[in-house]
């Protein structure tokens, strides 16, 4: 590789990137899964760059560090979006079009400054799925799909959108691992968390319900770090977002079709299998069709799961709960699924973003098991007034599952 002293930085830059490529190759190095080798064979390239500088022969590096930074966010990561992936308040970036990047931070969006090529975008994408195993194209113009740091990437390709292929990344940024992390974070109360916690361990089914990004997935991973360690769980997800340590976990993730359009696997599909698994508890990352119907079906046989549904109250869970089954087949009625929703479901766990984007329980409601024509009964254990989580008139079912395991929960409720 020869430099003039007159090289432009951005040229100089695209010489030693290819010179990293090529060791990379040479190597054997996957720059996926080996960003420490990567970064290490970008300082040598560096390094050796400086030392032939000293003769006269090359321009030198202005900035040793920030260039090798740059070097593995080109071969390793992801190009000028990996600076967004990096910065631990970042909690989602989107690209509607190249020149228009927005990112969220603390529940606000906020337009970038970064301008990106067409070709760029494209790039991006294609590596971006490389790590995945899925795949995008014509014939299934968006995809789900999960990056090698836990981050959940959505793409949706150029004529579905107008124009230009349309990013999603929502980032995997663990701020809350159990209950306590949630009360620390101000999101409840220590009393709400504690009967919460119980509910878990007696076994009830919880339903998280509440808008994007609201935190349902942070509340149901909390949820799921109470599983007493002796229960087998087995999960079933769009993709792979759950993270909470259990010794006893087997997780699951749909599957696309393949290019002969067939071997997808739904998450219906998974539902159903999971029941062949032996599981002490079910845990459903998002129902959003008809798998409410077998999740409804498992929950009604006597195993306890949780899961989480998008709705704007703890009220509208419940209805939805109760028109998805419906889109199983036509023999299913709303006469079967109302009193089955309310038999099945203990506790709706609603959640909610405030003013200034923080995230926050805006009431937790029992399920008495009964239901008056297509109205399901409940009763408000929790309710958000004004700034406060307050404790409300209701009292939890299923008493009888936490005695049996030395909880009283109107002592629980008493705080």
């Amino acid at each position: 590789m020869t430099l003039t002293s007159t090289t432009r930085p951005e040229d100089l830059l695209a010489q030693l990137d290819q010179r990293v490529r090529e060791l990379v190759r040479r190597e054997g190095v996957d720059p996926q899964r080996e960003t420490g080798l990567v970064r290490r064979i970008a300082e040598q390239a560096v390094l050796a760059h400086d030392q032939r500088s000293l003769t006269g022969a090359v321009a030198p590096v202005d900035d040793p560090e920030a260039v090798v930074g740059e070097l593995v966010a080109r071969v390793s990561g992801f190009g000028p979006l990996q600076p967004f992936l990096d910065d631990p308040t970042v909690e989602e970036i989107w690209v509607n079009d190249p020149s228009r990047v927005f990112v969220a931070r603390n529940g606000r969006h906020e337009l970038t400054n970064l301008v990106l090529t067409a070709e760029q975008v494209d790039e991006l994408v294609e590596r971006m799925l490389k790590s995945s195993g899925r795949r995008v194209d014509r014939s299934q113009p968006f995809v789900d799909a999960m990056l090698p740091a836990g981050h959940r990437l959505h793409v949706v390709l150029d004529g579905i959108t107008r124009g230009f292929s349309a990013i999603n990344i929502r980032k995997f940024v663990v701020r809350a691992a159990r209950l306590v992390d949630l009360v620390e974070l101000g999101s409840m109360t220590a009393q709400a968390a504690a009967f919460l916690e119980a509910s878990v361990r007696a076994g009830l089914n919880i339903m998280v319900s509440g808008g994007t990004q609201c935190g349902k997935t942070t509340m149901l991973n909390c949820l799921a770090a109470a599983i007493p360690g002796g229960d087998r769980v087995i999960s079933a997800e769009e993709v792979f977002e759950l993270r909470f340590a259990h010794p006893d976990w087997v997780p699951m993730q749909t599957r696309q079709a393949g290019l002969e359009g067939t071997g997808a696997i739904t998450l219906r599909d998974l539902v159903k299998e999971s029941l062949r698994m032996r599981p002490s508890r079910l845990i459903i990352g998002e129902v959003r069709a008809e798998e409410a119907l077998d999740l409804l079906l498992a929950l009604n046989a006597g195993l306890p799961g949780m899961g989480t549904v998008h709705a704007n109250s703890a009220r509208e869970a419940l209805v939805k709960l109760c028109t998805l089954p419906l889109l199983a087949g036509e023999n299913i009625s709303a006469r079967f699924v109302v009193p089955t929703v309310a038999t099945s479901v203990d506790l709706v766990v609603h959640l909610g973003l405030d003013e200034r984007g923080v995230r926050r329980v805006e009431e937790i409601v029992a399920v008495p098991g009964r239901a008056e024509g297509d109205v399901i009964e409940t009763a408000t254990l929790f309710e958000r007034r004004g700034s406060e989580l307050r404790r409300g008139s209701g009292m939890p079912p299923r008493v009888e599952r936490f005695t049996r395991i030395g909880l009283d929960p109107t002592r629980l409720l008493a705080g």
